[in-house]
């Protein structure tokens, strides 16, 4: 039986006359992502049609999700917010604190001991607030999320970037800040800019080595790392409905990597043979009583440019295994010569040393069987593999059924490291190198979803590719990066040529799934007892102080840092050794932006010191301009803020005193924690003026006092030589998130609402 079936009983019973009020409203057919939204306003009933990509709309979301690392931080915030239980289902995931190393039961011993405080800290909160609660080594909070509350035509937002994983379920599922989730988890609503839609439409069908991975491989080599901001991208046509869900999950999680607000399907025969498999038969008997609700209407399927903002058209038939990266996920390789060429002419190491498989993206039973047909033909056609394995279950319930029906055994027979079901490599938590920074150059492969510069093992000259299982598999065995499993021979043990067949698997366990422990607690009923502890003297943990709001008169601002080209949340505040600080601000922000290239020499974490013309890291640096009350600016490029969820990006800047942020472009959830965190995110109106920053600049705001919605800023930036220019910036805040801004924070807002 599903977990909060009442609650899911309630949306459906509200679907039918809401969605038909929507469509009259708008006037026209709808798209699944637009039944979902105007079923899910706050206001209930729809009166109005929005503006795609103009509207801020206030929704309420039927759930939250929250993974280890982010969760300190929301929880931390929500303990102020002076709320005796969360108003809507909660959960937290512990799966980002577990470093792989030495294999699953090693690994998880050492997390549990080294992070005890913090996994008793978030059990404790959850027991408190009415938060369920899985274990380390439960799983991947994706993953399980997918087994166990994901529902199609619901709304469910998660402090993870890949919250979005949940739409191959017919869910809209988005990744915000903490900030974002304390409102919901308060009882307030949650807002969102209206998003616009893409549609892409997959005719033909997926046949041998190509894999659900391949077809958003291909999507964002067609709109890039930033062409999905703002958008949905909703599925749809043959080649979607003869997917199986956790393909569809694939392909949604990785939308992530588009800039998507998220991406979903429509519910299908699929979703419902899923739903059953995992024990949710109630909620797929309840999903057809609306099922012609829970998918877009057909009109808007037979003619999709006239209710889509852009349609995609991919013939799954004629896709062929593809490779992304290294460092970006969008640059795109068809396996084999092409490779071959191109990573000699980029002088790529055209050897692989590790092949990686599973994370939040392809940990799926399906994925894991259809992976161990490439592994068993490497034993029967005696091949010697040339990479290292490393495979990551996605779930106690994947890992205990997979290793019921033989499959981890089989990668156990190639050597393979069976790490424990979490995270892992995928965001940086492997202990590979002892010095990754001086780490030899190298490529790997992996079925994960980024793969920007030292993502996975802090290694800057570690080539990271993406590929699905299957064919991640097939070249761990052949070890080669151009190597093409459906025309390239290998050479046995016999000295004999073999060639791998096409990969087999189940879309869902023939013996259907089983699991012995969960992992899962529930919390009390009233948890008005129970006693969160934080020490004063804690290293991980540190109870939140509100932040003093900046003001409407900034002037004498100096110039933190300008970086140079990508800047990612990875590179804005590292991951990997800094996860253990997640919980802690203070200490966190002692990576803040250390990652960031700056423009004016090259360098990482070497800025200018304005106040003693010394150079030194960025923290300290900002520390300096703490102490003597100077606030401080940073200026970006495009796409600022790319990658994870995490408010830290947002929470240590804000901490050390940066009162604003000025760019090109941001990405979404970047710049919602910005504005979170009563800072400034703004644009510069003439990208152009990017170029006018010098590195003794100081800044005087204008006219923030006129801080208004849809009215430009003014900033007159003042230059060492004295000369000055005067730079014209644009901002995205309405009437409330300005009074975040006037508040000092969001939280500080509901704090004193709930006074």
């Amino acid at each position: 039986m599903a977990f909060d079936i009442d609650m899911i009983k309630k949306v459906y019973s509200q679907m039918v006359e809401r969605v038909d009020a929507a469509r009259e409203v708008v006037g026209k057919p709808l798209t699944l992502s637009e039944k979902i939204l105007y079923n899910h306003l706050w206001d209930g009933t729809p009166k109005t049609a929005f503006t795609r990509g103009k509207d801020y709309v206030d929704f309420a979301p039927d759930r939250i999700a929250c993974q280890d690392a982010t969760a300190q931080m929301a929880l931390l915030q929500f303990m102020q917010a002076g709320k005796d239980k969360v108003a809507v289902p909660t959960t937290v995931h512990c799966d980002h604190l577990i470093q792989a190393k030495d294999g699953a039961e090693k690994d998880l011993k050492h997390a549990n001991n080294v992070s005890k405080e913090v996994f008793e800290f978030l059990e404790s909160v959850s027991n408190k607030y009415g938060i369920g609660f899985w274990k380390p080594g439960a799983g991947i909070i994706h993953q399980v999320v997918l087994e166990n509350y994901a529902f199609p035509g619901g709304m469910m937002i998660g402090t993870d970037s890949h919250t979005v994983n949940a739409g191959g379920l017919g869910m809209v599922a988005i990744g915000v800040g903490g900030a974002d989730a304390v409102d919901v988890m308060a009882g307030m609503a949650w807002e969102l800019k209206f998003p616009k839609l893409i549609g892409v439409k997959l005719t033909g069908k997926l046949s041998g080595w190509t894999a659900p991975k391949d077809v958003i491989l291909k999507v964002a080599e067609i709109l890039t790392v930033k062409g999905g901001t703002g958008a949905i991208v909703e599925y749809f046509g043959p080649g979607a409905t003869s997917m199986s869900c956790t393909g569809k999950g694939t392909i949604c999680n990785m939308g992530a990597e588009i800039g998507a607000t998220t991406s979903t399907f429509g519910y299908d025969d699929s979703m419902e043979r899923y739903l059953r498999a995992t024990d949710r038969s109630d909620v797929a008997d309840a999903a057809n009583k609306v099922r012609e609700y829970l998918t877009a209407d057909p009109e808007v399927y037979a003619n999709p440019e006239q209710y889509f903002d852009q349609v995609i058209e991919i013939n799954l038939s004629e896709l062929n295994p593809l490779l992304n990266g290294p460092f970006t996920p969008d640059l795109s390789t068809p396996a084999g010569k092409e490779m071959t060429k191109k990573a000699t002419d980029n002088d790529w190491p055209l050897q692989v040393e590790w092949g990686l498989i599973g994370s939040c993206t392809n940990s799926s039973y399906e994925d894991l069987s259809r992976a161990s047909s490439i592994a068993q033909q490497a034993l029967d056609k005696k091949l010697k593999t040339k990479a290292e394995f490393g495979i990551n279950p996605g779930s106690e319930q994947v890992r205990y059924t997979t290793e019921r029906d033989g499959i981890l055994e089989i990668f156990e027979k190639l050597d393979a490291t069976i790490f424990t079901n979490a995270c892992g490599p995928c965001i940086g938590q492997w202990a590979r190198y002892s010095d990754p920074k001086n780490a030899p150059k190298n490529s790997i492969v992996h079925s994960f979803n980024r793969n920007f510069a030292k993502r996975a093992d802090g290694n800057p000259n570690t080539h990271a590719f993406v590929a699905s299982p299957e064919l991640t598999a097939a070249i761990a065995i052949a070890g080669r990066l151009d190597f093409n499993p459906m025309t390239d021979k290998l050479i046995n043990e016999d000295g004999e040529e073999v060639m791998l067949d096409e990969p087999t698997g189940w879309e869902l366990p023939p013996k259907g799934f089983e699991v012995k422990e969960n992992g899962y607690l529930e919390p009390r009923e009233d948890g008005s007892s129970v006693v969160v502890k934080v020490t004063e003297d804690s290293e991980r943990l540190q109870l939140l102080t509100p932040f003093t709001p900046i003001g409407d008169s900034i002037t004498g601002a100096k110039l933190l840092i300008k970086a140079f080209g990508k800047c990612t949340t990875d590179h804005i505040s590292m991951a990997g050794p800094w996860l253990r600080f997640r919980g802690h601000l203070d200490n966190i922000s002692n990576n803040c932006l250390i990652g960031a290239v700056n423009a004016y020499n090259k360098k990482t974490n070497f800025v200018k010191n304005q106040l003693t013309g010394e150079y030194g890291g960025v923290p300290d640096t900002q520390r300096e301009y703490k102490k003597e009350g100077v606030w401080t600016v940073v200026v970006g490029d495009h796409n600022y803020g790319e990658g994870s969820s995490r408010e830290h990006a947002a929470m240590e800047p804000r901490h050390l005193g940066v009162a604003a942020v000025i760019v090109k472009s941001f990405a979404r959830i970047h710049e919602t924690n910005l504005k979170k965190q009563g800072m400034l995110g703004l644009t510069f109106d003439n990208e152009a003026d990017y170029d006018l920053i010098q590195e003794d600049d100081t800044f005087n705001f204008l006219d923030l006092n006129e801080f208004a919605p849809n009215k430009p800023l003014h900033i007159e930036v003042v230059h060492s030589d004295g000369s000055k220019d005067t730079i014209k910036v644009n901002h995205t805040y309405n009437e409330a998130q300005i009074e975040w801004y006037k508040a000092g924070s969001a939280l500080n807002l509901i704090a004193a609402q709930n006074a």
